[in-house]
Parts: structure tokens; sequence; C-alpha cells
């Protein structure tokens, strides 16, 4: 037996497309599992790390507080500029992805703190007694770190901006 030549033949880019969509649900079906599962975990469990580093006092809460604030604040938003500055260099794409990378890692930690005071869920809410009592003055402090990096890092690109500047019109004027 012969194929009939006027039947078309099985297209595989459908094939192709049944697959992708397949694997693509799948995926977001994961991810919506594993948001539940985290979200569930992870402020209460972030609440119970600063409550070892605060040991129930005003003093270690307001400065693991103000640690955490401006460096998970600070060092992201470097990690940002680099990335924005690198990104049309040679090897500007790898630099750029894993300068974001590194700074979604560093602001982990500011993170964690909002989902537990911003969060509506049992897990942030239970972090956010967990903190009141075993942390005093880590929240607050976080915020007022965290207002200090971008001031501090506004101040960083004033100074690179400005000297950039003057470097650039000492050179025309020469």
């Amino acid at each position: 037996m012969t194929a009939d030549p006027t039947t078309p033949a099985p297209s595989t880019s459908s094939a192709n497309w049944k697959r992708r969509g397949i694997l693509v649900g799948a995926g977001i079906v994961l991810l919506l599992i594993a948001y539940f599962i985290l979200a569930a975990f992870l402020p209460r469990w972030w609440s119970l790390r600063v409550e070892t580093l605060a040991d129930r006092t005003f003093t270690k809460g307001i400065l693991w507080g103000l640690l955490f604030g401006i460096v998970c604040t600070f060092a992201p938003l470097v990690f940002f500029w680099s990335a924005w500055s690198v990104r049309k260099g040679r090897a500007g794409k790898q630099l750029a992805i894993g300068s974001v990378v590194l700074a979604v890692v560093t602001a982990i930690p500011n993170l964690l703190t909002l989902t537990i005071v911003l969060g509506t869920s049992n897990a942030a809410h239970a972090g956010e007694r967990t903190l009141d009592t075993s942390a005093p003055g880590f929240r607050g402090a976080t915020a007022l770190g965290a207002l200090i990096a971008v001031v501090l890092f506004a101040l960083l690109v004033f100074v690179v901006v400005r000297r950039k500047r003057r470097r650039r019109a000492a050179a025309l004027s020469q």
C-alpha cells in the first residue's frame, strides 16, 4: 500500500505547539503550587530567624533592622545600576543578568520583611505578631534603613555622574 498523495501529511508544528502548551500549563500549575506553599511558610520562617537575631530586645531589633534595611536596599540598587551600566558592553548581557540575579538575591530579606508587613495571609499575621513581641523595632528600623540606603545611593549616583560630566567637560576644553 502506498500513501495517498492527496491527503496532507500530519503536521509536526501543531504537535510541537500542543507539547509546548502542555509544558507551559504544567509549569504555571507548579509555580502556583510553589507560591502557595512558600506563602504559608516563608513569613513565619523569616520572623523566627529575626526573632533569634533580635533576642527579644529593642536594641538588637533596631540594629538588625537598620543593617538589613541599609545593606539589603543599597546592594540591590548598586547591582541594578551596574546591570544598567554594562548592558551594552562586550559580554554585557551575561554581566547584566548576573547583576540582576545578585540584586534579587540580596533584596530577599527586605522582600520577606515586606511580605510580613503588607501580607494579608495567616502566615503574614503570625510573622507580624512574632516580630512585634520578639523583635521589637525591627520593622520600623528596616524601613528607616531602606530610606537611608536610597538617600546614600542617590548621593553616590550624583557624585559619579557629576565626576563624569566634569571629566568630559575638561576633555572637551583641552
